[in-house]
């Protein structure tokens, strides 16, 4: 497995992340809206969101002070791609894994 597919599992194997990323299902979001939910500092979901673009699921842009983010939906598609050699797997739906991603919320992450 290459180090990309490493980063990608890797940031996903975290329940905040994931919960991050259900959020950006939805729409880009202000990285204090991201924060909101949680119940850590800032300083901790940035380096949550830190993770998520350097995996590359995740893109940053700044627009005047605020600080956006969006989800990269096709960052996944390697990570598909590695599943589906092992036959079992189908294509990363999106829909499917928002669903996923909602049922990992039901349970808050634990606090840092």
């Amino acid at each position: 497995m290459d180090a990309a597919l490493d980063t990608a599992f890797a940031a996903l194997a975290d329940p905040t992340r994931r919960a991050i990323l259900a959020m950006l299902l939805e729409d880009d979001m202000a990285v204090t809206d991201v924060a909101a939910p949680f119940a850590m500092s800032l300083a901790a979901i940035s380096k949550h969101l830190n993770v998520l673009a350097d995996a590359g699921l995740i893109t940053r842009e700044k627009r005047g002070r605020v600080i956006w983010c969006k989800l990269e939906p096709d960052s996944l598609r390697a990570a598909s791609v590695w599943m589906q050699g092992f036959g079992q797997f189908e294509p990363v739906n999106l829909e499917a894994f928002e669903r996923f991603l909602e049922t990992e919320l039901s349970d808050p992450p634990p606090e840092e």
